[in-house]
């Protein structure tokens, strides 16, 4: 199971490159069903000049269209960082089954932000992992803001 996990948040990792490669903060997600990945996405809220573009959002939207629905009980999103109170807001309300995360964001992550209730901001059923890849994930987002100093 473990080894799926990096495998999964390695195809993450290559859609935070994607970001990092067109100026963006580096976060990746994708979507996996049944073992495949079914969404994939990328910060481009600079590119679409649209705050909500985080690569979470743009995943789910991705997974909603290809399956036909609004909700996602089956799935696990894996993404780099841990997602902000907006995504945790979008993600419950897909009713995502699995959120597995690379590196712990203590000044925007919303599950530490929030954590005395943190359970409040994703949907009661999903499941949580963390710190998967984290130090890759981490190196990829010191690497971008050290980069643009």
């Amino acid at each position: 199971m473990e080894h799926l996990q990096e495998y999964f948040m390695k195809q993450a990792l290559k859609e935070a490159y994607r970001a990092f490669d067109a100026d963006e903060v580096p976060i990746g997600a994708v979507i996996v069903m049944n073992g495949k990945i079914i969404a994939r996405g990328f910060n481009q809220v600079e590119t679409l000049n649209d705050s909500t573009a985080h690569a979470e959002i743009i995943a789910l939207t991705s997974a909603f269209n290809f399956l036909g629905s609004k909700y996602l009980p089956e799935a696990a999103i894996y993404v780099t960082i841990e997602p902000c109170t907006m995504c945790c807001g979008a993600l419950y309300w897909s009713k995502i089954g699995k959120l597995v995360y690379g590196a712990s964001d203590p000044k925007h992550g919303g599950l530490s932000l929030h954590s005395e209730k943190n359970k409040n901001l994703l949907h009661p059923k999903t499941e949580i992992i963390k710190d998967v890849l984290a130090d890759e994930c981490r190196i990829l987002l010191t690497d971008f803001f050290r980069k643009r100093r």
